[in-house]
């Protein structure tokens, strides 16, 4: 079992930045994976970042230069730190825990999502 819980959201003018927190306890070293989405109205849910156990990076290409995905291991955190926000970046986003034992398969753990807004 995996517990994820997002912070960090807000109201920020476009240019400007936040940073998202997701803490992640539970059978944390089990997590291969953690990433965060987004869901705008309207919309799928899509991917905007992701960082796997070994380290290695994955952005969408409307935030690459502009986000960066980062991890305090002894704090069990995941932040995504946004800068050059523009208004088509307002969604809710969430951070997700892809979580695998060999006994239990792979799952995925979602947070309950926190509102980015971004004023043009």
């Amino acid at each position: 079992q995996v517990q994820v819980v997002e912070s960090g959201g807000g109201l920020v003018q476009a240019g400007g930045s936040l940073r998202l927190s997701c803490a992640a306890s539970g059978s944390f070293f089990n997590i291969n994976a953690m990433g965060w989405y987004r869901q705008a109205p309207g919309k799928q849910r899509e991917l905007v970042a992701a960082m796997l156990s070994g380290g290695s990076t994955n952005y969408a290409d409307s935030v690459k230069g502009r986000f960066a995905i980062s991890r305090d291991n002894a704090k069990n955190t995941v932040y995504l730190q946004m800068n050059s926000l523009k208004p088509e970046d307002t969604a809710v986003y969430f951070c997700n825990a892809h979580h695998c034992t060999a006994a239990a398969g792979c799952r995925d753990y979602w947070g309950q999502g926190t509102q980015v807004t971004v004023s043009s």
